[in-house]
């Protein structure tokens, strides 16, 4: 009896000597997993680490290269028509991505041809109010550490305004960068308005919500819907008021990120676009004979503005390419010191390419130019780097045969006009098509 009792109590030792070792290799399983995953968490947070700090080095180096560009470097800190100077991401997270040329397929806004009108504030002391403007509240012109160039600075529930009193024909072009700000709708700015309007004389303020004789208004809130309204004086035109809203997600718009701003003006018809997207479409805006804008303002918001170019004359690309040989362009946009082609040049490009499409007999040179700020020998290289880099475009583009087109740059040495007034240098900085 003893001895069965006891190899009964030995069996349950052992039973118990199996668990208890089981439990331990399960305990050792788990803490052994528990210390590899912990190993592994921290290599992965080391290695991202790693790469943030890196990508975060090359957007400082980016940014600090950047402000070399408008130091006096001896390059060329202009460009065409100097649209959109930065190419950085305000959101200091990552490099801005380029929109491609192919994604402006839909752009169909051709700028003016004849500058009248041109302000990137170059000739402006930072920290000053701007020369050609005029205010009831104030503004500055300050740089940034995104994007190059000076810009007019203001933060206000005032307005800003050109001081002299524009000259502009029945069709022409008026395009702007912006940069929204905001940070103020405590105080009634949470966005920014634009006025195109006919001023009552060259140095009122022209008062109240609606000033002037009449014009059109583009107002943008970031917390709300931006939307438009035309105004007019007079018994016969103000049956002929307008006003409505942008619905939907066409139009959008992000506190520190630069936007680019174009609107063409045919006659009655006022058509507005954000970057490559249409957001307005008036056929009927602005009726014949009731009033003929001479006033760009700004008001009741905060944003930083700049690179503001009108032009009138819708360029004659058939006939001057074909019949005189020659087409001078302005519209052609590149970034400060770049030889990339800026993806609003789509519509531009869209009609050359469709003449030589049409005409497949034809041999063009493309010819960039500059302006003469910054060093002869720069100036030479990058416009020859912008002249291939438009060929370039036209063949990838657009299916030019590269046999078709050569390409050379002649930097700052042919001039069309004074290197004086930033509209000067703006009709310097163009490309130029040479029939062969």
């Amino acid at each position: 009896m003893r001895s069965i009792i006891r190899f009964l109590i030995a069996l349950v030792l052992i039973s118990l000597t199996m668990n208890v070792q089981g439990q331990i290799k399960v305990d050792f399983k788990k803490k052994l997993e528990q210390q590899v995953n912990r190993r592994l968490n921290q290599k992965t947070d080391q290695a991202i680490d790693k790469v943030l700090d890196s990508v975060e080095d090359s957007i400082t180096a980016d940014m600090k290269n950047n402000g070399k560009t408008n130091q006096g470097t001896g390059q060329d800190n202009s460009t065409d028509q100097n649209q959109g100077k930065g190419n950085a991401n305000p959101s200091g997270t990552s490099g801005q991505q380029q929109a491609s040329l192919e994604s402006y397929s839909r752009f169909d806004f051709i700028p003016g041809e004849k500058v009248i009108f041109y302000e990137d504030f170059s000739q402006d002391a930072v920290g000053d109010f701007p020369a050609l403007w005029n205010t009831n509240g104030t503004a500055e012109v300050v740089t940034t550490n995104l994007f190059p160039g000076n810009w007019m600075k203001f933060v206000m529930n005032q307005c800003v305004w050109t001081d002299e009193l524009l000259k502009l024909p029945e069709n022409y072009t008026i395009e702007y960068d912006i940069i929204p700000i905001g940070g103020l709708e405590g105080q009634g700015m949470s966005g920014w308005h634009m006025k195109l309007m006919q001023a009552k004389n060259a140095r009122a303020w022209d008062g109240g919500s609606a000033p002037g004789q009449g014009g059109f208004e583009f107002k943008v809130e970031y917390f709300g819907r931006p939307g438009y309204h035309t105004w007019f004086y007079g018994e016969d035109c103000g049956k002929a008021q307008l006003s409505g809203y942008v619905e939907g997600d066409q139009y959008k718009e992000k506190m520190n990120q630069k936007y680019h701003i174009s609107i063409w003006v045919q006659k009655t018809r006022i058509r507005l676009y954000q970057d490559q997207n249409k957001i307005i479409d008036l056929p009927r805006a602005l009726p014949a004979g009731c009033v003929k804008p001479d006033r760009l303002r700004f008001e009741y918001g905060a944003a930083m503005i700049s690179n503001i170019r009108i032009a009138v004359g819708a360029p004659d690309t058939r006939n001057k390419l074909i019949t005189e040989g020659k087409l001078v362009t302005y519209g052609i946009y590149f970034d400060v010191n770049r030889d990339v082609v800026k993806p609003e040049s789509y519509g531009t490009l869209k009609e050359i390419a469709t003449v030589l499409q049409e005409n497949p007999d034809i041999r063009v040179k493309i010819v960039g130019h500059t302006d003469a700020d910054g060093a002869d020998a720069a100036n030479m290289d990058l416009s020859r780097r912008r002249g291939a880099s438009v060929k370039n475009e036209l063949v990838k583009t657009f299916g030019i045969e590269a046999s078709r087109l050569e390409s050379d740059g002649m930097g700052e040495s042919q001039p069309v006009a004074q290197n004086d007034t930033p509209a000067n240098k703006a009709l310097n900085r163009r490309v130029e098509f040479i029939k062969l």
